[in-house]
C-alpha cells in the first residue's frame, strides 16, 4: 500500500470519528461475505446504494480517487463483528465513483473503516478466510479493511 493511500485512510478516520451512532432500531447488514475480496468495487458498492445503506454522494474523494461513503442514519453496517464508520470504493470508468485529482492506485479497490483495534480486526478477517488488507488508521480506534489494494 502506498503512503498516499494510508494518509487517505487517516483523513477518512477523522470523518468516521465524527459520525454519530445509529439508533437502536437500525437496519443491520453484515458485510463479511463481500469483504473476502472475490468481487469488484462496483459489485460491492451498488447494492449498498440501491438498498440505501450508504449516502450516494461521497463524503470525501481522495486524490487517488478512493471515494468514502457515509452510512445513512438508521442503517447499521458491520464487518466481521465491527461497526462500520465509512465504506470505501473506486472502480475505473464507473459512473458511481467520482474521479480524484491524482492518479488512481488500482482499477478497483473497496473496503470499509471499522471501529476496533487492528490486531483484533486482523484476527477476525483471517478467520473468515478473507484476503483483505487490514491497516491501522487510528491506534486502538479505527481500522481499514481493504480489497484490491495489492
Amino acid at each position: 500500500m502506498t503512503k498516499d493511500f494510508i494518509q487517505s485512510i487517516a483523513v477518512l478516520a477523522a470523518f468516521g470519528a465524527a459520525l454519530c451512532c445509529a439508533p437502536a432500531h437500525a437496519f443491520a447488514l453484515e458485510l463479511d461475505e463481500q469483504l473476502v475480496c472475490k468481487t469488484d468495487a462496483h459489485t460491492f458498492i451498488q447494492p449498498l446504494l440501491d438498498d440505501q445503506y450508504i449516502d450516494p454522494n461521497p463524503m470525501r474523494v481522495e486524490s487517488n480517487s478512493v471515494n468514502a461513503f457515509r452510512p445513512k442514519r438508521g442503517r447499521d453496517l458491520t464487518a466481521f463483528g465491527f461497526h462500520v464508520y465509512a465504506v470505501l470504493g473506486y472502480q475505473r470508468d464507473d459512473a458511481i465513483f467520482r474521479q480524484g485529482s491524482g492518479k488512481a492506485e488500482s482499477d478497483s479497490i473497496y473496503g470499509v473503516v471499522v471501529s476496533g483495534p487492528s490486531d483484533s480486526v486482523r484476527v477476525r478477517v483471517q478467520q473468515a478466510g478473507s484476503e483483505a488488507l487490514v491497516k491501522q488508521v487510528l491506534p486502538f480506534v479505527l481500522t481499514a479493511i481493504v480489497c484490491g489494494a495489492g
